[in-house]
């Protein structure tokens, strides 16, 4: 089957650069940034407002038989974002980019308002919002995959380094915006936490559909229906195996020795490695395996897949330090630890805003190897600052290691997203957005899992005699004590991350037999912190040891993407490969230096 190109705007098929004007690059630039902002706020804000969401929904999370419904508010919208995207992208490239965008912005909204208004409680409201959480999630999803590629064919080739880099850094921003705004609405409503963005998404929509043109190429094509069965069956196996491995299992602290867990992620394993032989057969993949062929795209995406193994579950951890450790050490309630860990990770976002408009447009004129590079050396020494903070330390150096960190990040995500996307050829810049996201969202997930394991554990290997020892100095009774020290770590990593009194969580109705004051110190704000600062110190130092590695290996992967390359819209002479720059279509095998 021959695939036409077609223009899906422009008079008379005219060429991308008449169809772009200084006025609608903006627009484009200014509304892909909106949607991104929105999604990725609502990808965070549950994080914090989780506590008030249970509270009024009238569940305890941390039951046994509900910590399901956590892990899945918690880590739902991420899972069915990474799944869809390549398959949305690549239905952007057939039907049209903004028409799918636009599409993702009215479902984001409606099921955004639909979160808002159950009216159930107990564990029919929670399956209620999993279930409404993820469809939000697939519109998020049509944002994610469209949103690159519509800049991409708006801004011409030296100036989309800018124009992405404000979008990734509104992205990256947003997950850190959620987590201040869901700590100020949710105290006053849990509905406000899903309702703040119903307006946006209304404004999104309509201004989407009325201003925003495709100036993309289209290819007609089929739907690549097994592979995009194969690659949903096999991710969402695999993500919902490592969601559950750090769950406890029997007597185990995890579940990473659990038949079912082992299962779907064997099973997911084994699913994507036959979806991979699919594409390679299909006369129109949902995977264009020729892209890898081009050294920008399959460097680029190896190295942000990396970044984001070493960033993304780094923002949960840091949120129990402070939660579980710090803030109650330094006088803050436990149910006040949410709203002011949000506050005091600002300068991580403050980092991304200062590097990643001025990266990005730097790369348009140097290309992204230079400063991709050099921002995930600068994340590698921010971590490492991290690294060798003490447990309880002083602010203004945290403050000053996250600031790094989050400039290195900067540095790195728009140049290295402007990189990618410029190797791509034009009726493929759907898919390939699509193809970026997925690795950096599945890579997110995987993180969490990664982190999660690390700190627990670190935890279990001291936790239960330590928490034995000090619950007993203070009176409670030998058999409570080793109930409770008996329990897996992770019940008291939810508990602080959630904002709740670990100990008083834990101890339950025990503490009402023992003397008011000994009651008062054990859920005091210093008893907890005190005890489980050695045993999370370890766990930490793993952690953080592989969000360093993870990032240096990643920094490697970036230099090795060659020099700036761009794939231009209409043929044109490919440079020598020792050349600086590379201009044209290139074919599959093909990479630039």
């Amino acid at each position: 089957m021959t695939n036409t190109l077609t223009n899906a705007a422009g008079p008379g098929g005219a060429s991308p650069a008449k169809r772009r004007s200084t006025h609608y690059k903006w627009i484009a630039l200014s509304n892909t940034t909106l949607g991104m902002l929105m999604a990725t706020i609502n990808g965070s804000i549950v994080l914090i407002s989780l506590p008030a969401i249970f509270r009024g929904i009238k569940i305890n999370p941390l039951a046994p038989a509900n910590t399901t419904y956590l892990l899945w508010m918690l880590l739902g919208f991420l899972i069915v974002t990474a799944v869809l995207v390549v398959s949305l992208g690549r239905v952007g490239d057939i039907y049209g980019r903004v028409r799918m965008y636009n599409l993702g912005f009215a479902v984001f909204t409606v099921f955004s308002i639909l979160l808002s208004i159950t009216w159930f409680s107990g564990t029919a409201a929670a399956d209620y919002l999993v279930i409404m959480r993820i469809f939000q999630g697939v519109g998020a999803a049509f944002l994610f995959a469209n949103s690159s590629a519509i800049l991409t064919d708006a801004f011409p080739e030296n100036e989309r380094g800018l124009a992405l880099g404000i979008n990734m850094v509104a992205a990256i921003a947003g997950s850190f915006i959620g987590l201040v705004l869901g700590g100020v609405l949710s105290p006053v409503s849990w509905r406000l936490v899903f309702l703040v963005s119903v307006p946006f998404g209304l404004f999104g929509t309509v201004w989407a559909y009325l201003k925003l043109v495709d100036n993309g190429i289209r290819t007609p094509s089929r739907i690549d229906w097994w592979g995009n069965l194969t690659f949903a069956i096999g991710l969402v196996s695999l993500m919902v195996g490592i969601t559950y491995g750090i769950e406890p299992y029997g007597g185990h602290t995890m579940g990473w020795t659990n038949p079912g867990v082992l299962a779907a992620i064997i099973g997911g394993l084994l699913t994507l490695l036959t979806f991979c032989v699919i594409e390679t057969k299909v006369a129109n993949p949902m995977f264009r395996m020729n892209l890898f062929g081009i050294r920008a795209f399959s460097m680029g995406n190896l190295a942000s897949l990396l970044a984001a193994m070493g960033r993304g579950g780094l923002q949960f951890i840091l949120i129990i330090w402070l939660q579980g450790i710090w803030l109650p050490e330094h006088g803050y309630a436990f149910s006040e630890t949410p709203l002011w860990a949000g506050i005091y990770l600002v300068p991580l976002t403050i980092g991304f805003l200062l590097a990643g408009p001025l990266a990005g447009k730097l790369s348009d004129r140097f290309g992204a190897r230079p400063f991709a590079t050099l921002g995930l050396f600068v994340t590698a020494a921010g971590y490492l600052g991290l690294r060798f903070l003490p447990i309880s330390f002083d602010y203004w150096e945290f403050a000053l290691y996250l600031a790094i960190a989050g400039f290195g990040g900067g540095l790195f995500a728009a140049p290295n997203q402007a990189g990618v996307m410029n190797s791509l050829p034009p009726n493929e810049r759907g898919a390939g957005a699509g193809m970026a996201a997925t690795f950096t969202n599945s890579a997110t997930v995987l993180s969490i899992g990664v982190f999660f394991t690390l700190i627990i554990v670190g935890l279990a290997s001291s936790l239960p005699h330590t928490l034995f020892s000090g619950l007993v100095a203070e009176g409670v009774p030998a058999a409570a004590a080793a109930k409770v020290a008996a329990l897996p770590p992770v019940g008291s990593l939810f508990a602080a991350f959630l904002g709740y009194n670990p100990v008083k969580e834990l101890l339950g109705p025990v503490l009402v037999h023992l003397p008011a004051s000994r009651a008062a110190y054990l859920t005091g704000r210093r008893f907890f912190p005190t005890l489980i600062s050695p045993a999370f110190a370890k766990g930490l130092g793993a952690a953080l040891d592989f969000a360093v590695g993870a990032a240096l290996v990643a920094a490697v992967a970036s230099w090795f993407r060659g020099g700036k390359y761009v794939h231009q819209e209409t043929p044109a002479v490919v440079t020598p490969a020792d050349e600086p720059v590379a201009v044209g279509v290139a074919p599959a095998g093909v990479s630039g230096r």
